[in-house]
């Protein structure tokens, strides 16, 4: 029995590590080019190439790469026609993932050496759904940034390369990587995956929104969001419970990995500890009738 505090339990379940596989116009306005380009990323600027090592095998190197419009996404499609995306919050669930890719293929778990996850971002999808609070600040969502040493078990799955525009504008708030997971195992995925990280608001407002205050108020604006990135915030409630649910659907290894190598803003409190503290009674919390489906891991 799984349980974070004396009042939290959660029955077991086997992680299996399973061997990988082969719209309208976004406000992203994805460029095409007539040469394919990356930008490499540094974990503490984002200006110099950074080179990941597994912890597997310290023999293989990766590095992450910037995929800045569609083109980029389209260069590592795979020869069947798929993307493969990288989940790490609510699609941690295979039910939040076919909500919004219903047509999604091979949901499997994978591990992703040199991230964390941070609650670091306002979520204007909480707001509109009534669940953000703002008053206590428990309006953040989850994202992933680079740290060295740092392993994440995620969800990895495919979706067709139609599917890319949308999953850009539903994304738009993130960086997206190209990162190179691992089975549970230590064996290197044959294909590269999506990765949504840490952006930063100077860069959303320039890039995402052109410049453009009546953009940003469309999507950020209107629910009195003025920063999107920081660190002052705390996890929205029900959204927390959900990907700790989740991540416990996926078995031992992936509900204590979420619990300790997922922190708030500061960088040191893990979840794990949150709820034992601060965040005490969040799992006890049921979701709204119309939010069940969604929000139940």
């Amino acid at each position: 029995m799984l349980c974070i505090s004396s009042s939290l339990h959660f029955p077991n379940r086997k992680l299996v590590a399973r061997e990988p596989t082969g719209g309208s116009r976004s406000i992203f306005n994805c460029r095409r080019r007539s040469r394919f380009h990356h930008r490499t990323l540094d974990s503490a600027a984002y200006s110099k190439p950074i080179i990941m090592s597994s912890s597997y095998d310290n023999q293989t190197k990766s590095p992450v790469k910037e995929l800045n419009d569609e083109l980029d996404f389209e260069s590592i499609v795979s020869p069947d026609g798929l993307i493969s995306i990288c989940g790490f919050g609510s699609l941690l669930s295979e039910t939040s993932a076919r909500i919004t890719s219903p047509e999604l293929v091979n949901f499997r778990v994978a591990r992703l050496n040199g991230f964390r996850r941070v609650f670091a971002h306002a979520a204007p999808g909480f707001f509109k759904r009534g669940v953000a609070k703002p008053e206590t600040k428990e309006i953040s969502s989850l994202s992933v940034e680079l740290c060295e040493g740092e392993s994440l078990i995620v969800s990895v799955f495919e979706i067709k390369k139609s599917e890319i525009p949308a999953f850009i504008e539903r994304e738009i708030e993130f960086r997206f990587l190209a990162v190179l997971p691992e089975t549970l195992d230590g064996k290197s995925f044959n294909n590269p995956a999506v990765l949504c990280a840490r952006y930063s608001d100077e860069e959303f407002f320039r890039i995402r929104c052109k410049g453009s205050k009546d953009i940003y108020f469309q999507l950020y604006g209107q629910y009195n969001i003025d920063k999107i990135w920081r660190d002052d915030i705390l996890p929205c409630r029900l959204y927390l419970r959900h990907c700790v649910l989740a991540a416990n659907n996926l078995g031992y290894g992936a509900y204590n990995n979420f619990l300790d190598h997922t922190f708030l803003g500061d960088r040191k409190t893990t979840i794990r500890q949150y709820l034992a503290a601060t965040g005490s009674g969040i799992m006890e919390e049921e979701p709204p009738e119309f939010l069940k489906y969604r929000y139940s891991g």
